[in-house]
């Protein structure tokens, strides 16, 4: 499986490609960030975005993208801009029919080091353990994609299970529901009949004549 994984942000856009499979040693074929200037109008800033990704897109062909679900924060303005950066990316790999899943940090923190509540540094050193890098990524935001690469990695299958498990049980539902109600009877309508009137004959209806 080959992940690649957004940290949005409209500043700096962390991207990181991961690929490998739960229980066994995994691959980083890339990592990097996206950046844009503070002082660019919005359009043209998330336009750089989606253009970078359309890079990555195109060099690692990844199987999904994972991205980190955006909540609530003090500062609006942030909120905004990582909600934007990150519907960008949504929007990139949906046109290309690739999956998009959504995983909060704290998701994603408990994945890779055991602990929801990490930061950046304990999130760093365990990237850099698993992928089997010389040192943390740089700055903390590439860090922060492969770790979600990761995350999605190590939680997709119990993901699928779930899914099917839930799936099934609609299923179940959905058949049992139909078996309970009373198979529906046609309505028996009379056959229509013909009104049957006596045939008239012409002279019937001819105008009579005057007599003499």
């Amino acid at each position: 499986m080959r992940v690649l994984g957004v940290d949005p942000g409209l500043t700096r856009c962390g991207v990181g490609v991961v690929e490998g499979v739960a229980g066994r040693p995994l691959t980083m074929h890339g990592v990097g960030v996206v950046r844009t200037p503070a002082d660019a109008e919005l359009g043209q800033r998330l336009v750089a975005i989606e253009q970078g990704i359309e890079q990555w897109l195109d060099e690692y062909r990844p199987e999904f993208v994972a991205v980190e679900r955006v909540f609530s924060q003090h500062n609006v303005r942030t909120v905004m801009g990582t909600a934007q950066a990150s519907a960008v990316a949504m929007l990139c790999a949906a046109r290309r029919g690739i999956p998009v899943a959504l995983h909060t940090p704290s998701e994603v923190k408990a994945a890779v080091t055991g602990n929801g509540r990490a930061d950046k540094a304990q999130v760093g050193a365990m990237v850099t353990r698993l992928l089997r890098l010389d040192a943390p990524p740089k700055p903390a935001d590439a860090a922060d994609a492969l770790a979600l690469a990761i995350c999605h990695i190590w939680r997709a299958p119990a993901q699928n299970r779930l899914q099917q498990a839930v799936a099934q049980n609609r299923l179940q539902q959905a058949a049992a529901l139909h078996a309970s109600k009373p198979a529906s009877q046609a309505p028996n309508h009379a056959p229509n009949r013909a009104p049957n009137h006596a045939p008239t004959r012409a002279q019937d209806h001819a105008p009579k004549g005057r007599t003499a």
